[in-house]
């Protein structure tokens, strides 16, 4: 199981949900399944509606969280996704700070998932 808390403007409160590591329903489905709201459009990784951006709240260090190869081109089209930060992701399993809702499969580590409210515009933008 893995803890994973919604935070937003657009919620009145952060939200912690449980989801079951690896049942291969993405993070977008998990949050619909409790009521939250991200932004999405396509449902398919390529409008980048849904940009979350993912902090690992664990001790341990991150698993490889893989990016779909449609999630790395929308990223990177968006400039949220530096060449840097795809190679580290490839080479040393370190999972980058923005990802689509979407593409995101929960593993079994507790995260807090941040989103503005709007498509495709980052949470840094609305502090």
């Amino acid at each position: 199981m893995a803890n994973v808390t919604f935070s937003a403007p657009t919620l009145e409160k952060d939200v912690t949900v449980y989801a079951v590591a690896g049942d291969n329903k993405t993070l977008l489905g998990v949050a619909k399944q409790h009521g939250i709201k991200i932004p999405c459009q396509c449902e398919n990784g390529e409008c980048g509606s849904c940009l979350i951006k993912v902090t690992i709240l664990d001790d341990k260090r991150p698993s490889g969280i893989h990016l779909t190869e449609k999630e790395k081109l929308t990223l990177s089209v968006n400039g949220k996704l530096t060449k840097a930060q795809l190679a580290d992701t490839e080479t040393n399993d370190m999972p980058p700070p923005y990802r689509l809702a979407c593409q995101y499969i929960v593993r079994n580590e507790d995260i807090l998932v941040e989103f503005s409210g709007e498509p495709g515009v980052e949470i840094d933008l609305r502090r």
